[in-house]
């Protein structure tokens, strides 16, 4: 296994941070392949704060910085903190997340998430708690989907451009199912190309 902390993509650097994950969804690109875009994501060691900003290059210029790797990043909430605290002034920053954060975390994070980043893409991919539950097959049953639509509404109730996202792959009327969803909750949509 590599150790890629960091990881360019599209004139944006990404942040790997661990690869545990509350949900194994069916369609997850790590359960193809141990690589993304040529980068092995797989970690033997997660990093540290240090880890992390000593790997990102100097004097280079990114359109933004996503939390985004093999897994979700608020698994490691106060390491995530500490990174973004530190980029916060010279970045846009965004935050890739399944929305169980607070779940993973115990408590609302919701507040801190809003005071550190920009954006904030929470993968949706199910118009109800069910089908969620067959398709990501989280450790938290159907009490995620719940979790995750309460924490998509705190994050954009508290000021940060929030989106719903969705992976192609699960179809028109469910697509079109989660598009309403989104609406009905006052919350942005974005419909993501599957990787195969």
């Amino acid at each position: 296994m590599a150790n890629t902390y960091v990881y360019e993509s599209d004139g944006n650097l990404y942040i790997n941070l661990t690869n545990a994950c509350s949900n194994y969804c069916e369609f997850c690109v790590r359960n193809m392949r141990a690589d993304y875009d040529g980068y092995d994501l797989w970690l033997d060691t997660e990093p540290t704060a240090k880890d992390v900003l000593s790997a990102i290059p100097e004097g280079k210029d990114y359109k933004e910085i996503v939390f985004c790797g093999y897994g979700e990043p608020t698994a490691r909430f106060d390491v995530l903190k500490e990174i973004a605290l530190a980029l916060k002034d010279k970045y846009k920053l965004r935050l890739n997340t399944n929305g169980q954060g607070s779940l993973i975390n115990g408590r609302d994070i919701t507040g801190e998430v809003a005071l550190l980043f920009d954006e904030v893409n929470v993968s949706l991919n199910a118009s109800t708690a069910e089908k969620y539950d067959d398709l990501c097959h989280s450790i938290y049953g159907k009490a995620a989907f719940g979790a995750l639509l309460e924490f998509a509404r705190s994050c954009a109730q508290k000021g940060v451009k929030t989106h719903l996202s969705v992976v192609d792959c699960i179809g028109p009327e469910e697509i079109e199912a989660c598009r309403v969803l989104a609406f009905q909750n006052r919350i942005l949509f974005k419909v993501r190309h599957f990787i195969n």
